[in-house]
This record gives structure tokens, sequence and C-alpha cells, in this order.
């Protein structure tokens, strides 16, 4: 079994942990470098992207992290964990930082404000899922060697992804209680 690390600064750990463990993982949290060196894979979870920024730097991660992305680690961020995951975001902060490792441009809080969240199937991979969007960013436009792997309406919006190693959703399979996201994680670990 894969062991795979939830990035548990802030945000939904609980939650992709117990949906890792469902599809066939080892998962622990990771808040130290040391932790990061012992996983195979990371989650990163949603929350809030300035917060998981902020710590990251804080707890003397953000560098580490960047370097495991860099040479490979696959890595999976749902929501906040897309802008984290993505090389280049809209609508952040001045000076936001992210991990990167995605060649693609997100805009954060795109689909509007906490009280314009909503639930939609979607397609995701050839499958059809259901997503929860909270606050949800949307990805603008992706490099050549980024596939899409789900849109969303309105506006026939880019809101999964996968780059080699590398995958992101901008909406929340770990509230969902369908696994099938996060098998499609594992089995990218497995097969790499």
């Amino acid at each position: 079994m894969p062991a795979i690390g939830v990035l548990a600064l802030q945000g939904d750990v609980r939650e992709h942990v117990r949906m890792l463990r469902e599809a066939g993982a080892t998962a622990t949290a990771v808040r130290r470098s040391a932790e990061l060196d012992a996983v195979d894979a990371l989650v990163v979870p949603g929350g809030e992207s300035t917060t998981m920024w902020k710590l990251a730097e804080t707890f003397d991660l953000l560098e580490p992290l960047r370097m495991r992305i860099k040479e490979g680690m696959p890595a999976y961020g749902s929501c906040a964990g897309m802008i984290m995951l993505a090389d280049r975001i809209e609508d952040g902060v001045a000076g936001q930082q992210t991990i990167g490792g995605i060649d693609m441009v997100v805009r954060r809080n795109a689909f509007g404000r906490q009280v314009h969240s909503f639930e939609s199937d979607l397609d995701f991979a050839g499958e059809r899922v259901h997503a929860i969007f909270i606050r949800a960013p949307w990805v603008e436009s992706v490099g050549a060697d980024v596939e899409v792997l789900g849109r969303c309406e309105p506006g026939d919006r880019i809101v999964a992804v996968r780059q080699g190693p590398l995958l992101a959703t901008s909406f929340h399979p770990e509230l969902t209680g369908d696994v099938r996201v996060h098998r499609y994680f594992v089995d990218m670990v497995r097969e790499l």
C-alpha cells in the first residue's frame, strides 16, 4: 500500500485521510519536513490557500514541498490545494506564493463567496461524480502538458486537471463519501 500524507496545516485533513484509507492507501498527517520525507505522495486539502501558504512558510515546509514536487512526488490538491499546486494564480493576496508544479493559471474564489457554494454532477476522467464547490477556484488556462479531466457549468469551466504525477480538483470529493477521485489518485501513485 502506498504511504500518502495529507498536508495537515489547515483544511479537510481527517476527511482526506479517511477517503485515502478507503481507497487502499496508508494515510497520515504531514506537519513537519521529516513527516513529508516519510511519504510516497501527498494530498494538499481544501481550506484557505493564503493560510496554508503562510503556515507552510512558518513551519519551514514550503521549500521542502517544492523540492519533493520538483523531484516527482505525486500530489493531489483539492480546492485550496489546487491553488497551492498551480504555477500561477489570479486574485491572490499581495505576494501570495504557491508550491507550484502544474502549468496552469487558477483564479481564487472564482465561483464566488461562501454563499455561492454549490453542488453539481460532472464528468471526472470519464466517470460521472457528484462535486461540492465551496468558495472554489477554477482553472483559467493550462499548458500543453496538462490534461483536463473535468469541466463544470456555468461556463464550461475547467475544474479538474492532471499533469504527470500531479492531480488537482477545484471541488471537494472528500466531503461526498464517493471514493472514486481518491482511488484515481491512489492508482496514479501505484502506477508511478
